[in-house]
């Protein structure tokens, strides 16, 4: 068993929105799931025999038996939980807030409050609170795929979370996570372990293993749902790195020095001659034609990260970005890898709401140093960022030196 405790780093500001969630379910739990569950069901309500005539109850029991087995709350589960047979859209985004115990509330709610902030510090308020409706929309759905004449109601917020852990498995690699680890009698303590390991887990052992075994069924579980979630997680997460990528090639259209009409043919050539003659602004102009793998490929990499630093030094962080997240990408091997991954986070900084990205960068330069400059200068960057996450004050533009 893992459980997750908590996580490291984490962003500056408040997660409002995760805030809003995890407040929503609590109040949601305690107004209305506990009172109904202490509740016994009227008999004359035609809904109880409802309920019994779609769910089975064995034959021959007495009314006072059955109900002592059954809650108001089961009944109002019943008609506000997702039914795969009878889909409507209030119970599509209903359900996302019911818990059927304690025990369900507090397990969702330990992991939306470790790994929400970070996820909401990278998309946004609302495009956060848009990400946890949706995934969860999408996880419901994707659990009734697999059982779609079923009338056992799915409730939970658990397949909105897989959502947010989705993007978080793709985002935060490098994050730790605090894990009390209860593997007996052969591990029993806590840990800080690499976050994709955890996720990992907790997407392949904890429910896609059982989802197959099960064929779907979920045993009283929605494993369907919680990798349904967690694919849609992940899905935001690339589609936002996607649009990220674009809109900083639509940012490409600064002004450079011209580029002459005569010149060598190579733009790597171009490239070069440009730097020698100490005119980066116009090797960062033909450095913008080489729009294929191959010819970013043909420039040498020390010239390729000058024309990174010049992005850096005019402030044109979204196109510093882009040229370092193409080395790392297309140069695993370059003796210059860490400079590279220096940049992208020195880069990463200045994106709204980079800041834990920034961190992984950092750390990556850190692992791959091979020069005592680019490892003091990750360690600076971590320490720095590490200060802001405890509120210790300083902005993230100051951080860049």
């Amino acid at each position: 068993m893992l459980l997750p405790l908590g996580d490291t780093p984490n962003p500056p500001g408040r997660p409002y929105i995760n805030y809003l969630f995890i407040g929503l379910n609590i109040a949601v739990f305690l107004g209305i799931s506990l009172p109904l569950m202490l509740s016994h069901p009227d008999p004359n309500d035609p809904l109880l025999y409802d309920y019994l005539r779609t769910l089975g109850v064995p034959g021959g029991l007495p009314l006072s038996e059955i109900l002592n087995q059954v809650s108001a709350y089961d009944l109002f589960v019943f008609r506000h939980g997702f039914r795969p047979a009878e889909p409507t859209l209030t119970s599509l985004f209903g359900a996302l807030f019911l818990h059927g115990g304690w025990m369900h509330l507090i397990g969702n709610m330990l992991f939306l409050w470790i790994f929400g902030d970070n996820v909401e510090f990278r998309l946004g308020h609302f495009g956060y609170f848009l990400t946890y409706l949706g995934t969860g929309v999408a996880a419901t759905l994707f659990f009734a795929l697999f059982v779609p004449g079923s009338q056992i109601p799915l409730i939970g917020a658990s397949g909105a979370i897989s959502g947010v852990l989705g993007c978080y498995y793709l985002w935060f690699p490098r994050n730790r996570v605090k894990t009390f680890v209860f593997l007996f009698p052969f591990i029993f303590g806590t840990y800080f372990i690499p976050a994709r390991w955890v996720l990992g887990f907790f997407l392949l052992i904890d429910n896609l293993l059982p989802f197959l075994i099960s064929r779907g069924s979920g045993g009283g579980v929605a494993h369907g749902a919680h990798i349904g979630g967690f694919l849609a997680g992940v899905g935001v997460a690339l589609s936002a790195e996607k649009l990220a990528a674009r809109r900083g090639r639509a940012e490409a259209g600064f002004h450079f020095e011209p580029i002459p009409e005569q010149g060598p043919a190579d733009p790597a050539a171009a490239i070069g001659e440009a730097l020698r003659l100490e005119q980066p602004s116009q090797a960062a102009a033909l450095y913008l034609t080489c729009s294929d793998r191959p010819a970013r490929l043909a420039i040498p990499a020390d010239e390729v990260l000058a024309v990174g630093n010049f992005f850096l030094a005019q402030k044109r962080y979204a196109q510093a970005l882009s040229l370092f997240r193409s080395f790392i990408g297309e140069r695993p091997a370059s003796d210059a890898l860490d400079a590279a991954y220096l940049g992208a986070g020195l880069a990463m900084m200045h994106q709204p709401r980079g800041l834990t990205s920034a961190y992984h960068y950092f750390l990556n330069a850190l692992d791959t140093a091979r020069t005592p400059s680019v490892a003091e200068a990750a360690r600076r960057q971590l320490r720095a960022i590490e200060r802001l996450g405890k509120g210790d004050g300083g902005e993230p533009s100051t951080l860049n030196d």
